[in-house]
C-alpha cells in the first residue's frame, strides 16, 4: 500500500520532469529539439549505482572505494546533464527559456531518480529489484 502511493508519486514526478523537457523543446517558440539528448543522462545515470552494487563487497564498512567511485561518476553525470543545456544556450543553439525549462526538468527528474533509490533500494522485502 505504501509503496504503491509512492510509485504513483514517483512516476507522476517523472512525467512533470519530461513534460518540462518536452515543453523546452517542443515550444513554438523555441521549437529545438537539442535538449532531448539530455534523456541520455537520466538513462546512464543509475549505471554506477548498478555496477557498484553488483561488484561491492557486502561488508559493514561505512564506505567501500568502489561505493566512492560509482558516487564520482554518478555526480559527474547528474553535473554535466545541468551544465549541457547552459552550454547549448550559451552558444544560441538553444533559447534561454528553454535551458531553464530543461534544468527545471532535470532537477524534477534527478529527485525522482534519487526518491525511487531511496525507497526502493534498502534491500528489504520490498525492493525495487522485484519490478
Amino acid at each position: 500500500p505504501c509503496a504503491v502511493a509512492a510509485l504513483v508519486a514517483l512516476s507522476f514526478s517523472g512525467a512533470i520532469g519530461l513534460t518540462f523537457l518536452m515543453l523546452g523543446c517542443a515550444l513554438e517558440y523555441y521549437g529545438v529539439y537539442w535538449p532531448l539528448f539530455v534523456l541520455i543522462f537520466y538513462f546512464i545515470c543509475p549505471i554506477p549505482h548498478f555496477i557498484a552494487k553488483r561488484v561491492g563487497d557486502d561488508t559493514d564498512a561505512a564506505s567501500s572505494a568502489c561505493r566512492e567511485l560509482a558516487y564520482f561518476f554518478t555526480t559527474g553525470i547528474v553535473v554535466s546533464a545541468f551544465g549541457f543545456p547552459i552550454i547549448l544556450a550559451r552558444v544560441e543553439a538553444i533559447k534561454w527559456g528553454a535551458c531553464g525549462l530543461v534544468l527545471a526538468g532535470n532537477a524534477v527528474i534527478f529527485l525522482t531518480i534519487l526518491g525511487f533509490f531511496l525507497v526502493f533500494g534498502r534491500g528489504d522485502d520490498f525492493s525495487w529489484e522485484q519490478w
